[in-house]
């Protein structure tokens, strides 16, 4: 990746890894834009979904994205009756979004199967951020005042459903290191390390 040409970073990451941060701090580092709720949010005013919503539907087997947009366009002629979009429309629509955001700046997205959508994008990064289950515990725990129980839950939801939407659409694992090209455990880092060590990397691409 050249930094120096438009170019998109995306940061797949595990939940309570801090990869969401890592992927904020790297964007304001390199002086570009920073997209993850975004997504969602653009998803939640075009169909009136919550974000839980999104969430659930995501691992949902559903017809083809685009017979289910054409009934949802229909049935707002309806006052009556409003089906809620299939998972293969919500991830044409965050593959449409993100590929004009790419399009028009450099930035990093995090989460969003961004790896996927821009394999093929000419100048990008591919970067997975993970930490131990004990690491993803305590850190939940810290930021959401869960209970060490109830954060395994959350982590071990997450994790699947994650899992089972990619799967979805590229019959891969996100865990498949083949995925990226830079992967990194945050046991013994900070977000701040972890942006050195991306920024290094970057730094030595040509």
């Amino acid at each position: 990746m050249n930094k120096n040409n438009k170019f998109v970073i995306t940061i797949n990451r595990e939940l309570g890894s801090g990869g969401r941060t890592v992927g904020r701090k790297l964007a304001e580092q390199l002086g570009v834009k920073y997209y993850d709720k975004a997504i969602v949010q653009g998803l939640t005013e075009k169909y009136g979904l919550t974000v839980d919503e999104i969430e659930r539907l995501k691992a949902q087997e559903e017809p083809s994205w685009w017979s289910d947009l054409q009934e949802y366009c229909n049935s707002l002629l309806s006052d009556n009756h409003q089906p809620k979009p299939s998972t293969s429309a919500m991830f044409e629509t965050e593959r449409r979004i993100l590929r004009q955001l790419a399009d028009e700046e450099s930035c990093v997205v995090a989460g969003r199967s961004g790896f996927l959508i821009f394999r093929e994008h000419p100048n990008h990064l591919n970067v997975f951020i993970q930490a131990s289950t004990e690491h993803r515990i305590e850190r939940l725990m810290k930021k959401q005042g869960l209970t060490y129980a109830a954060a395994l839950d959350v982590i071990d939801m997450v994790d699947e459903a994650r899992e089972a939407y990619l799967k979805k659409y590229c019959d891969r694992s996100r865990y498949d290191t083949r995925n990226y090209d830079v992967v990194l455990s945050m046991d013994h880092l900070t977000e701040d390390d972890a942006v050195a060590v991306i920024m290094e990397y970057v730094d030595r691409q040509k």
